[in-house]
């Protein structure tokens, strides 16, 4: 089933392929109209808080510990991660993310994680 969840850039082109498009993020992507963005659900609840967010900021020498931090608040709040499961149980599933690091974000930490619960089923 992981070949059903796909992770992508919010930028990039909408494609059939895609599935149901899911926006991880807290925030909006800039510049982005819903409409071009054709999102199907925005789940704002599995993004990394806001603390967690501001703390990681980006810097690539504190990625090691953002994934633990963000594992961790995914543990403590399972029902966003409940609800993606769902999703890919009824068809192809892709994570839009919107940050300019397409291996250090969180969307990446959170496939990690979906496909640990794919796999431990």
């Amino acid at each position: 089933m992981t070949h059903r969840l796909t992770v992508k850039r919010i930028y990039e082109m909408p494609d059939a392929a895609d599935g149901f498009r899911i926006l991880v993020e807290r925030l909006w992507a800039r510049g982005l109209t819903k409409e071009k963005a054709a999102v199907d659900l925005w789940l704002k609840d599995i993004a990394p808080s806001p603390d967690l967010r501001k703390w990681y900021g980006h810097e690539p020498a504190r990625w090691p510990e953002f994934q633990l931090r963000y594992r961790a608040e995914l543990a403590a709040n399972p029902e966003p991660v409940a609800l993606l499961l769902e999703h890919l149980a009824q068809g192809p599933v892709t994570l839009l993310y919107s940050a300019r690091d397409t291996e250090r974000n969180s969307a990446q930490v959170l496939r990690k994680v979906l496909v640990e619960h794919l796999n431990d089923r």
